[in-house]
């Protein structure tokens, strides 16, 4: 009995991993997410079950429904693939999914996706590191909501430097922006939120901390703070540049 959790990337249905793809030839079961491409489930065999447990926005109590799920099909003998948006570790519930598949007895595999934490970015021209700008870079959350959970110190983010890249936080991006502007990040800082980044959907908004509650894109989007968010190391060099 076995089920694996399948990276799926950020939105490129190119940027799944070859073992990804391996797996969905042979899958069975594809128990799929809300944000990730469509053309990947074209990989399963025709006669594969598939299941859409897309959550959308406040919809987390679900979990416990998709890891109850995803048990009942491990423990069918089927070839199972648990496929999720991203890599499955980051942000991705993953490994509470792993939890109770191994509680159950059932083995798991783990195959790494390109988060969109570090792609979206870098489809915009935005290398979240940068020798010469940034040689950090953290990643969080930006759901605000759950108090039994462990939250996000943002009056620690906003007294360093390094680039700050904020997954799940448009709905909350006032909140975010007043926060690290109080704890000592200058309003002029600059900033980048990326819209279905590697995607032909993509859209870039480029503005600072101050301005952060002004941008008006929706859910999914990644937001990154800091001098990096000022480049596009891929933009085209103007007609009198080297």
């Amino acid at each position: 009995m076995s089920v694996a959790l399948v990276g799926a990337g950020p939105g490129d249905p190119g940027l799944l991993t070859r073992r990804g793809a391996e797996l969905l030839a042979e899958a069975d079961v594809v128990v799929y997410d809300r944000l990730m491409a469509r053309e990947l489930l074209d990989l399963a065999p025709e006669a594969a079950v598939r299941i859409d447990v897309g959550k959308g926005p406040g919809q987390s109590g679900l979990q416990a429904d998709i890891n109850e799920l995803l048990v009942q099909h491990g423990r069918s003998g089927r070839r199972v693939v648990r496929l999720k948006g991203g890599d499955p570790f980051v942000f991705g519930r993953g490994g509470e999914e792993a939890e109770a598949l191994r509680r159950a007895g059932i083995e798991v595999e783990v195959v790494p996706g390109v988060s969109s934490a570090f792609a979206a970015p870098a489809a915009a021209g935005i290398p979240v590191t940068h020798r010469n700008v940034s040689t950090s870079v953290t990643v969080v959350t930006g759901h605000l909501g759950d108090p039994t959970l462990p939250g996000v110190d943002w009056d620690a983010l906003g007294r360093i430097d390094g680039t700050l890249v904020v997954l799940m936080g448009m709905g909350a991006r006032s909140v975010i922006a007043a926060r690290l502007q109080a704890a000592g990040r200058p309003a002029s800082t600059p900033v980048a939120v990326v819209h279905w980044g590697t995607t032909d959907r993509q859209q870039v908004v480029r503005t600072d901390l101050a301005h952060l509650p002004d941008v008006d894109l929706p859910a999914p989007a990644a937001i990154v703070i800091g001098a990096v968010a000022g480049l596009d190391v891929t933009a085209a060099a103007d007609a009198t540049g080297a």
